[in-house]
């Protein structure tokens, strides 16, 4: 008997690893901000494939320019033989750049995890030195060099070492745990003193919004005061935004909130539209540091995906307006909900979330949720917080919908 003559759910146990976390519903179509069950219910989507569908699922241009490129070709390895869609999203990209420095480049990749790793490859190249700094909460990936970057051991991490070396970490600015940037600066003056010299550091790489960690956003002075001390010491600065970038925060990088430029800009999730995709991007007196053949990878950039990103890229900047809007609006309706289980509402623009006081209360809200309709997903170290992923592209209706089921699973 084949996987699709028995129920999806007893196929997925016998034939499924069991690390793969299990689905709350087994989706059979998706459009704009609903997702329809095989149980023939229409879902309101709050978690956009945890953050992959900035735009709503299968928006129109996107699906018209990807069987565009089908019909063309599915495959070359951009090492192999070039293509045009590659070459544009990395002309987009450098032309979007938030980082400092000339001649933005830019290389193309599969996964957050990916990127995250040849940010590393290119920041320890160009500096010619081992270290990596990261930060408490940071979510950066499941390959073996990310996992050691996160900052979570379970799901993420146990069972997994030993991990990779030259990786230190120091506490980020939580606020409402009390961390100020001013703790979380002399955190990073004590680790210089205490465990790496700054003199071998190559990079330190955050997410300005820490996702996985909590929806964090960093404190308006931070940024600024660690592009100094970057500075200071020569040490180059990976801005992660595979959940916070494309858009999500209401301008296209996150980092745009701030008063300071990163030197490497990670992206991925949105980026493809629905399809894998990310990127690395910075100057190209950073980038050019790696020789010929030190970066790529089979299907990095693959032209499928490339032509997604390419309309998601101009679809994005044509939004920022809709976007900014939305986390207005979003902002306001989470800030008037009555619950005595809502310690925080924090994020930047339509990228927000719910710190709650007890995590059980938030776990038990998604199950609620979804029983009622609505897909959400918690984060934070112990769980404790509900992110709002929404479409940029969803409409008011909708959201009023999810948003007074929230408020009911909170209740």
């Amino acid at each position: 008997m084949t996987a699709t003559q028995i129920p999806l759910t007893s196929a997925r146990e016998r034939w499924v690893a069991r690390g793969v976390s299990a689905p709350a519903i087994t989706a059979t179509k998706a459009h704009g901000a609903t997702v329809t069950g095989d149980d023939g219910v229409e879902y309101l989507d709050f978690a956009g494939g945890i953050g992959c569908q900035n735009l709503g699922h299968n928006p129109e241009r996107v699906v018209e320019a990807i069987h565009a490129q089908v019909d063309q070709y599915l495959h070359q390895c951009f090492m192999v033989a070039g293509y045009e869609p590659y070459v544009d999203v990395c002309r987009k990209l450098g032309e979007l750049s938030p980082c400092r420095g000339e001649d933005q480049k830019s290389i193309l990749l599969n996964s957050g995890a990916e990127a995250v790793e040849n940010a590393v490859k290119i920041a320890r190249a160009a500096t010619g030195r081992p270290a990596i700094i990261t930060f408490d909460r940071g979510f950066h990936g499941r390959t073996l060099l990310t996992m050691s970057l996160t900052s979570k051991v379970k799901p993420y991490k146990q069972g997994f070492g030993p991990f990779a070396p030259e990786i230190y970490r120091t506490a980020a600015p939580y606020p409402y745990a009390g961390v100020s940037s001013d703790d979380a600066i002399v955190a990073l003056e004590q680790l210089f003193h205490a465990h790496v010299d700054p003199q071998t550091v190559a990079a330190v790489i955050l997410e300005p919004v820490q996702g996985e960690g909590g929806f964090i956003p960093l404190p308006e002075d931070f940024p600024r005061r660690l592009r100094e001390i970057c500075d200071r010491h020569g040490i180059l600065w990976i801005d992660d935004e595979v959940q916070a970038g494309v858009g999500r925060t209401g301008p296209m990088w996150a980092i745009e909130h701030y008063d300071a430029q990163p030197d490497l800009l990670v992206s991925g999730k949105s980026l493809g539209g629905g399809l894998p995709l990310s990127a690395v991007t910075g100057a190209a007196a950073i980038m050019d540091a790696v020789a010929p053949g030190g970066l790529g990878g089979t299907f990095g950039g693959n032209p499928v995906s490339c032509a997604a990103a390419n309309v998601v890229l101009d679809e994005i900047v044509r939004l920022q307006p809709q976007s900014e809007a939305l986390g207005v609006k979003l902002r306001a309706a989470l800030e008037a909900i009555d619950s005595p289980v809502v310690g925080e509402v924090r994020g930047l623009g339509p990228m927000l979330a719910l710190e709650l006081t007890d995590p059980q209360r938030a776990a038990q809200a998604v199950v609620k949720a979804r029983a009622e309709g609505l897909l959400l997903l918690t984060c934070g170290l112990h769980g404790q917080v509900i992110r709002l992923l929404p479409p940029l592209t969803i409409t008011d209706d909708e959201l009023t919908r999810g948003l007074a089921i929230l408020e009911r699973a909170l209740n």
